[in-house]
């Protein structure tokens, strides 16, 4: 039995500071053998006092789940490449910190001042499919995004319209927004337009314009939803100019001074 246990190989794994392995699968393995390999390897790092181990598992290899989950692995978080299963060892409390919770979107405000008019559009799909209502652009950032970044871009992209981030006017949590789950942080922002003529982004707005902000304002939906009133009398308020929102302040971190210009604030304050 002792020679047995010599001859099965080991997972290779790289241990972190928290007393923990990961273990990135990359050659295919016949699910018995990696059975065997995972006990193995379970032992000896529980003999070392090893805490979470994590094994991330690319697509290809999506036949070996079933036999990490009866080792007593657990899904913690799916990207488009890869699953990754996770497992608490030691007899110590759990400290695997839980997948993301948050998800971040933002909405732009984009004024035209020559006209006083703001960008709307009506959505093809999605919840306000056929409700006949106009909302500001909206969508979610990326992953690495920047949110002055990430607004600009849902902009450009629904709209045609190329604008600058100026401030964010307010934001707002709501939980179990995504999915029934994920905690929803939304930002309105105001940008600032470079260019006027609009080009729809046809797979998912209906239609886009610049429309006056009282039009906006006074919209039905906007009157029964409290959520929306409150934002539309914010945007309101701002192209009247009686409310300043979130500016730019030049900050200095650990690295040195920051540039602060109206592309890309490093932070913001309210006025």
């Amino acid at each position: 039995m002792a020679n047995r246990s010599q001859q099965i190989p080991l997972l290779k794994g790289e241990t972190d500071n928290y007393d923990g392995v990961t273990v990135t699968m990359v050659e295919p393995m016949d699910p018995e053998v990696f059975t065997e390999s995972l006990r193995a390897s379970l032992s000896l790092w529980r003999d070392e006092g090893k805490k979470g181990i994590w094994i991330n598992l690319p697509l290809g290899l999506a036949n070996l789940v079933e036999a990490a989950v009866s080792e007593g692995f657990r899904y913690h978080h799916a990207e488009p490449e890869y699953l990754m299963l996770v497992s608490w060892i030691s007899n110590t409390p759990d400290t695997i910190p839980a997948n993301a919770s948050h998800v971040v979107g933002a909405g732009a405000l984009v004024i035209n001042k020559n006209t006083r008019e703001v960008l709307v559009v009506q959505e093809r799909s999605g919840f306000f499919k056929d409700k006949n209502v106009w909302k500001l652009p909206t969508g979610v950032i990326n992953e690495g995004e920047d949110i002055w970044t990430g607004v600009a871009r849902e902009v450009a992209e629904e709209t045609g319209i190329v604008a600058d981030f100026v401030e964010v006017l307010a934001f707002r949590q709501s939980h179990k927004a995504i999915l029934k789950k994920k905690t929803d942080m939304f930002f309105l922002c105001v940008l600032s337009p470079r260019s006027y003529d609009i080009t729809e982004q046809k797979s998912e707005i209906l239609e886009a314009k610049w429309m006056s902000i009282q039009e906006y304002v006074d919209q039905q939906w906007n009157k029964k939803n409290e959520m929306f009133k409150f934002m539309a009398n914010i945007c309101q308020k701002k192209c009247e100019e009686e409310y300043s929102g979130f500016s730019i302040l030049p900050t200095t971190t650990s690295s040195g001074p920051l540039a602060c210009d109206r592309r890309g604030p490093p932070s913001l304050c309210l006025q």
